[in-house]
């Protein structure tokens, strides 16, 4: 009598791949919160910096922050008010004449009292790497201070990090405010990680580079009143 054939080496094979794409799937996030861990901080205990960077989060159908992006701001005035930072760099989308991200962005600042002349605006960071390589290399911040969602700012820091600054972020945790969004964020965390890994490692341009900017060293120069 002849025994069936068993499919267990097919199901040793099947587990073994799942195991290999969970691997895949969650070693990027793995590594951005771990080699964040200890640079991430609430605002009131962030270090001193010189800059802080604020990463855009979108606008509302009337031109002005939507809530996520509105949170990031009062965060980052909350800063410069607090003698944390020196001067604000935010970088938003601006690829068309109608979608003005980053000058919704510095009205808002100037709106809750920091000086114009402390404001500088990036109009070309359309992903958290192109804000971070942008701020390195064209506006030449060498340390700063990240101010993002507390979901989004492990991988924030660490592409900073990549593109050669010196950064801690500060995190809005977001939760009542936008319980969606919030939520839905860590989900996207998962993908946007892995794309982070890639660029830390590739380090690719930038959609738009160009000469060296002197915005943030005249805003660091200029008087805080």
């Amino acid at each position: 009598m002849r025994l069936a054939k068993t499919n267990v080496p097919r199901r040793w094979a099947l587990w073994g791949l799942s195991a290999l794409l969970a691997l895949v799937a969650l070693a990027p996030m793995v590594w951005v919160r771990s080699s964040t861990s200890d640079s991430r901080f609430v605002p009131s205990e962030v270090p001193e910096r010189p800059v802080a960077i604020v990463l855009g989060a979108g606008l509302r159908a009337d031109g002005t922050p939507t809530t996520l992006l509105a949170r990031r701001l009062d965060i980052a005035a909350g800063l410069y008010h607090s003698e944390r930072v020196h001067a604000l760099l935010v970088s938003g989308d601006n690829s068309h004449d109608a979608y003005n991200e980053t000058d919704a962005m510095r009205a808002y600042l100037v709106a809750a009292g920091v000086p114009e002349a402390k404001v500088v605006g990036d109009h070309a960071g359309f992903s958290t790497w192109e804000s971070c390589a942008r701020a390195r290399e064209i506006f030449g911040v060498e340390a700063a201070t990240v101010v993002t969602q507390a979901f989004h700012l492990p991988r924030a820091v660490a592409l900073c990090r990549a593109a050669g600054i010196d950064t801690v972020g500060a995190a809005d945790a977001s939760w009542e405010a936008r319980p969606t969004a919030t939520a839905y964020g860590h989900l996207r965390e998962f993908p946007a990680a892995l794309k982070a890994a890639l660029d830390a490692w590739l380090r690719p341009d930038p959609t738009f580079l160009g000469p060296r900017e002197t915005g943030v060293d005249e805003a660091l120069a200029a008087p805080r009143d």
